[in-house]
């Protein structure tokens, strides 16, 4: 295995060399846990799954942390609007936020820390940063981070020092207006926690770097996040950690926005889909398909008939698997192709990978078609194969146990439209045209549209003529 990561800081292509030899240990910025979760939210946890897959598949032993926010500005505003606990507003949504990514077949993370249960570590870190004279306290409890004492500050995101604007409030206390806040003094009606420097509460960036060094050392492999956390929370978190004294993270990777009319997707522009409403129009498995489809640094511009395509083309790589097993009674997990693995070890090339799944469906449609019964099962494995890593084998324990009657639905209903479709093949190579005629008009009418395409039929939901009649 010969990966390479695009990284953010060098801005370049590396092999991935992790610091121990079969250990890999990545740090995923989580949730902040202020509301439901929207699929913007959740694509990093979908795109990092599978370097997670990857590198678990190629028999590394990975430390994958993920962590939650559950202390924060958002957090204490919306709580307070709605007339309710702080700490019971985060739990609510930490809760959402893993029956999400539970759905959408993400693997559980080997340790999920909150950044209230490690105020200790994160107390140690600012008296090491005071010390090291990168940090200083102001009369009024408030602990800020010296910028200027920091000389690669920037490194990351490319930011100018002269260009600074952390996006805080003005603070009388600040050295300097590009200083950015480590620890916050307690205010009125406000949870609080006491330090050498008073009661208060701490800033974002100080969280995940304390978290990540208690779980993962002061040196660690790869930090993970999305595009709009390079600057300035990533760009915070590598300051302070480093002028602490640690090496932390030796490679930087970051996922593109789910966007909407060009625009990245958040609860401030209104333009939010969560991820319960979007299960309402394709099942876990096809979402999942759909946000880990384009590579993860590119924007993934949203729209229904985006989600809807990509749907329809994991249910045409899933009837071939399910033909596969009608046909052959087990299917077994075969082996990924060479293109496939290429593909992954090129920065995680995931639109490259489904080109291979979807020539591998298209010899295993042809030889179902033949006949050929074994090498349609080798092809069927080997699209399995493919699929795990991506996190969407059709015949995953997962997906199969999905309660959702929706998706029990759709599940039977792609085996009985995939019998249908063979059956039709069938009178097609036996050029009985008006039984194939027959066949597809049958599909039609129960609301089965059948699209013919090099790779084979395929097949989505419209509309029944029994719905159109009113019925």
């Amino acid at each position: 295995m010969t990966l390479h990561l695009h990284d953010t800081e060098t801005r370049a292509l590396r092999e991935f060399t992790p610091l121990v030899p079969g250990h890999a240990s990545v740090y995923l910025c989580g949730a902040t846990v202020q509301g439901e979760p929207h699929i913007g939210h959740v694509r990093s946890g979908v795109a990092f799954d599978v370097l997670r897959r990857w590198l678990l598949a190629h028999d590394y032993d990975v430390a994958f942390v993920r962590n939650v926010t559950d202390i924060d500005d958002k957090i204490l505003n919306k709580a307070r609007d709605a007339g309710r606990p702080w700490w019971e507003w985060a739990a609510t949504y930490e809760r959402s936020f893993t029956w999400a990514y539970d759905r959408l077949g993400v693997l559980p993370p080997s340790a999920e820390p909150r950044a209230t249960g490690h105020i200790t570590q994160m107390v140690q870190m600012i008296e090491r940063l005071i010390e090291r004279g990168h940090a200083y306290a102001d009369a009024g409890g408030d602990v800020y981070f010296d910028v200027q004492s920091f000389p690669s500050y920037g490194a990351l995101s490319g930011h100018k020092l002269d260009d600074v604007h952390q996006g805080e409030s003005v603070a009388e206390g600040k050295r300097d207006p590009r200083d950015f806040t480590l620890w916050k003094g307690a205010k009125p009606d406000e949870p609080s926690w006491p330090t050498p420097w008073g009661p208060g509460r701490p800033g974002w960036h100080l969280e995940c770097s304390a978290m990540a060094e208690n779980y993962l050392g002061s040196d660690f492999d790869i930090h993970c996040g999305g595009l709009d956390l390079v600057f300035p929370h990533h760009e915070n978190e590598r300051a302070q950690s480093m002028a602490a004294g640690d090496g932390f993270s030796r490679y930087w990777l970051h996922n593109g926005w789910v966007t909407m009319g060009g625009e990245k997707m958040s609860k401030s522009l209104g333009n939010v889909l969560s991820v319960p409403n979007v299960l309402k129009k394709v099942r876990p498995q096809e979402l999942r398909f759909y946000l880990g489809g384009a590579h993860y640094r590119s924007m993934l511009e949203y729209s229904d008939t985006a989600l809807e395509t990509a749907a329809v083309t994991y249910r045409g790589i899933e009837g071939f698997v399910r033909r596969a097993v009608e046909r052959a009674g087990d299917v077994p997990i075969g082996k990924w192709t060479a293109g496939f693995a290429e593909a992954l070890d090129d920065d995680l090339g995931v639109p490259k990978a489904l080109a291979e799944i979807h020539a591998t469906v298209t010899l295993g449609n042809t030889a179902l078609e033949s006949g050929d019964l074994p090498a349609a099962v080798e092809h069927a494995g080997s699209v399995r194969a493919m699929l795990d890593i991506l996190g969407v084998d059709p015949l995953d324990p997962h997906w199969s146990s999905d309660s959702g009657s929706d998706a029990a639905a759709l599940g039977a209903l792609g085996v009985l439209v995939g019998a249908e479709l063979e059956r039709r093949a069938t009178a097609k190579a036996t050029k009985d045209w008006a039984a194939a005629d027959e066949i597809r008009t049958r599909l039609a009418e129960a609301g089965v549209d059948v699209t013919d395409t090099p790779n084979g039929p395929e097949w989505s939901l419209g509309t029944s003529k029994t719905d159109e009649a009113g019925l």
